[in-house]
């Protein structure tokens, strides 16, 4: 008896399929001459930046410069962040569950001239503003 109720419950399993998974978005923070760094995906985007996402989306941040950002969240429901300080060559990913508008704000923790970079002008700070849509 226990086969025959188990038996249907295991095919509709399999055929409902994976659930639907949230859509991802990637962001990276690059190096750049003028001012240092600048958000990125495909193409530099600058150093304040506007992304609108729906509720569900992910947005997984890749450091690419070769500095360690101090990021903090201004605005917005609180989200967890994984600590403040995130490290050159890592990845952070952050899930929007609620809708509503958040504001980053990601500061270098060491100077361009700590580690010999090359810009022109003054390190920059990042700003990110993340519209969530229902």
């Amino acid at each position: 008896m226990k086969r025959l109720v188990l038996l249907p419950v295991a095919a509709a399993l399999l055929l409902a399929g994976p659930a639907a998974a949230s859509p991802t978005v990637r962001l990276a923070i690059v190096h750049t001459l003028h001012g240092c760094h600048a958000w990125a995906t495909t193409r530099q985007l600058g150093e304040s930046t506007t992304l609108t996402v729906k509720r569900g989306t992910a947005l997984a941040i890749r450091v690419s410069c070769p500095m360690d950002y101090d990021v903090k969240q201004t605005a917005g429901p609180m989200l967890a962040i994984a600590g403040p300080t995130w490290h050159t060559g890592t990845t952070r990913t952050i899930v929007f569950r609620k809708a509503g508008l958040y504001r980053f704000v990601a500061h270098n923790v060491q100077s361009s001239a700590d580690l010999s970079l090359q810009t022109l002008g003054e390190d920059s700070v990042l700003t990110l503003t993340v519209r969530v849509t229902r």
